[in-house]
C-alpha cells in the first residue's frame, strides 16, 4: 500500500474545501466587500491557522511548505482568504508566538489559532514602506513600560484586528538597530483605526490605518531583545516571500483553468478559439510560467524548513511568481475577449487581485534591485 506523504493529503484536503466551498462564493463575497468570516472560521476549524507551528504549543506541527501548499489552494479559490489566512499563520502570530509570555499566549496566540481572534501586522507608515529605517512610530520608555505615538498605513485585517504586532522606534539616534516590534491589544486607550480602504482587489481583505496616541503598554509587551526588531523581522522575511510567491501560484493556476475552459468553449470563425495558435500561444506561456513559478516557490520552502539561508532564492521566486501571475491574470482577460471585462466572470477578480501580490514581501523595484547586487552588478 504506498501512503500519501503530508504534503499531498494537506493539498487534496485544502483543494476539495475550495472547491466545495470556496470557489461557489468566492464572486458573491467579493462583490459584498465584507471580511469572509464564516470562510475564515471553516479555515480555523480546520487546524489551519496553526500550520507552522508545533503542536505541543497550540499548532498543528506543519513546516513552511505545507502553508505555502495552503495558500496556493486557497488564492487559487479567493486571494481574499488566502491573504487574511497567510497573515493569520505568519506575520501577524510569529512574534508573539516568539517572545510573548506564556500569559499572552494563553489569552491571544492560542485564541487566534482557533479561529476566535484576528491579528495584524504594522509596520507601513505614509512615509516608510520599503525604507524600514525612516519608520517614526516611537515607543517611549516610561517606569511602567513604553507609551507608543504614531501612524501606520495599509495595515491587512486592521479594521476587523483583535491585536496588533507594532513596529516601532525606540531610539531615533539608532536608526534600524533601535527598531523594536511590540504588542497593542485592541482594546488598549489611545489606539484607534479608521474605516477600511476601498482597494481595487482582495476587496474582503480589510486594510485600513491605525493609529496610536499616547498607548501605554506594559514592559513584557515589547517581543523580543530591544534593538533586535529587524533581525528578528529579516528571519522570517524569506517565508513572507516564499509565501507571497505561493499566492501567486495559486492565482496563475487560476487564470490559467478558465482561460482553457473558455478557450475550449468559445466559438469563433467556426471552431473553439483554442484551436488558434495565438490563443495557444498564450497558454503555453502561461503553463511554463507556472511549472517555473512552482519550482521556485518550493524550492525556497525546502530550504526553510531544512534551515538553510535562500533569502536570494526566496526574493527570485516572489518577483518571479507574481510578475507571472500578473501577466497571467492580463492574458486570461484577453483570452474571454470583452467578457474579460464583465463582471460576471472571475478572470475580471483574477485580475484585480494580481495587483496586490505586488507590494507583499517587498516592491519589484527594490527586489530587482537586491537581485541585480546577488548576481554581482
Amino acid at each position: 500500500m504506498i501512503r500519501s506523504n503530508p504534503e499531498t493529503l494537506i493539498r487534496q484536503s485544502m483543494a476539495r474545501f475550495v472547491d466545495k466551498e470556496v470557489i461557489p462564493r468566492a464572486q458573491e463575497i467579493d462583490a459584498s466587500g465584507e471580511f469572509p468570516m464564516a470562510l475564515f472560521k471553516r479555515v480555523g476549524e480546520m487546524g489551519v491557522f496553526g500550520i507552522r507551528y508545533p503542536k505541543d504549543k497550540g499548532g498543528s506541527g506543519g513546516n513552511t511548505t505545507l502553508y505555502c501548499i495552503i495558500c496556493e489552494e486557497l488564492a487559487r479559490g479567493l486571494m481574499s482568504l488566502a491573504a487574511v489566512t497567510a497573515m493569520q499563520c505568519l506575520m501577524g502570530t510569529n512574534f508573539l508566538f516568539h517572545y510573548g509570555t506564556e500569559k499572552m499566549r494563553e489569552k491571544y496566540f492560542l485564541p487566534a489559532m482557533r479561529g476566535e481572534m484576528i491579528p495584524c501586522f504594522c509596520l507601513t507608515e505614509p512615509e516608510a514602506g520599503s525604507d524600514l529605517g525612516a519608520v517614526s512610530t516611537l515607543a517611549r520608555r516610561t517606569r511602567e513600560g513604553f507609551v507608543i505615538n504614531g501612524m501606520k498605513t495599509w495595515v491587512t485585517n486592521g479594521p476587523v484586528a483583535d491585536f496588533f504586532t507594532v513596529l516601532c522606534q525606540t531610539d531615533p539616534a539608532k536608526k534600524l538597530r533601535g527598531l523594536n516590534f511590540f504588542f497593542v491589544p485592541r482594546e488598549t486607550p489611545g489606539v484607534s483605526v479608521s474605516a477600511p480602504f476601498e482597494t481595487l482587489g482582495t476587496r474582503t481583505t480589510r486594510m485600513s490605518e491605525v493609529a496610536f496616541t499616547n498607548v501605554h503598554i506594559p514592559e513584557e509587551f515589547m517581543l523580543g531583545q530591544e534593538g533586535e526588531g529587524v533581525t528578528n523581522l529579516m528571519a522570517i522575511l524569506s517565508e513572507i516571500r516564499a509565501m507571497t510567491a505561493a499566492l501567486a501560484v495559486g492565482l496563475l493556476r487560476a487564470s490559467m483553468t478558465d482561460a482553457i475552459r473558455y478557450a475550449k468553449e468559445r466559438m469563433a470563425f467556426g471552431r473553439p478559439i483554442g484551436k488558434y495558435q495565438l490563443i495557444q500561444a498564450k497558454v503555453a506561456n502561461m503553463a511554463t510560467e507556472l511549472e517555473a513559478s512552482r519550482l521556485l516557490t518550493y524550492r525556497a520552502t525546502e530550504m526553510i524548513d531544512n534551515k538553510i539561508p535562500c533569502l536570494k532564492e526566496a526574493t527570485m521566486a516572489k518577483y518571479f511568481a507574481t510578475e507571472a501571475a500578473c501577466k497571467a491574470a492580463d492574458e486570461a482577460t484577453r483570452i474571454f475577449g470583452a467578457y474579460g471585462y464583465s463582471m460576471e466572470y472571475p478572470v475580471q477578480r483574477y485580475y484585480r487581485d494580481s495587483r496586490f501580490l505586488l507590494n507583499g514581501g517587498g516592491t519589484h523595484e527594490v527586489l530587482q534591485t537586491n537581485i541585480a547586487r546577488w548576481a554581482g552588478l
